[in-house]
């Protein structure tokens, strides 16, 4: 079981939500589509359907978010880090977890410590370089003060 790093200790990711089965392995999955009679398919979509309406929506809401959560760290430890695609997922996961809060169920506070690693991270990620700071002067009145007009 994948696990993720908060500031309150590693904790158990699930990959499914709890009473909702784990998509089957790739040597366990049925025939593609085209090989399955469209009854079949229509009974095998109709029993996962059932099976979704089933689950609690706090924790099939919450899987996903643990997922918007990796998309997020892939994109921000890529070799450079596509900050567009994470900022993107970074503000998605904000929005679900910000807006519905306590709501997400027993989930709600390691998401709320898993966005604000990943918020950590892309600020990080984002910054000025170390190098940046010691280069060519700045323009003034964007350098805090120094190098500004007086005032009227």
């Amino acid at each position: 079981m994948p696990t993720l790093w908060t500031p309150e200790g590693e904790h158990s990711v699930p990959t499914a939500p709890p009473g909702v089965a784990s998509p089957p392995q790739p040597e366990a999955q049925a025939a593609p589509h085209e090989e399955m009679s469209q009854d079949e398919f229509a009974a095998e979509r109709a029993a996962l359907e059932r099976e979704l309406a089933a689950a609690p929506a706090e924790d099939v809401i919450a899987n996903h978010c643990f997922g918007i959560f990796q998309l997020a760290a892939l994109y921000l430890t890529q070799s450079p880090p596509d900050l567009a695609k994470a900022k993107l997922s970074v503000d998605a996961l904000g929005a679900i977890v910000d807006a519905l809060g306590s709501r997400l169920g027993e989930s709600a506070s390691t998401l709320q410590a898993a966005l604000a690693q990943v918020r950590l991270a892309f600020v990080e990620l984002s910054g000025p370089s170390p190098a940046a700071n010691t280069s060519a002067p700045r323009p003034p009145g964007t350098d805090g003060g120094v190098g500004e007009a007086p005032g009227p």
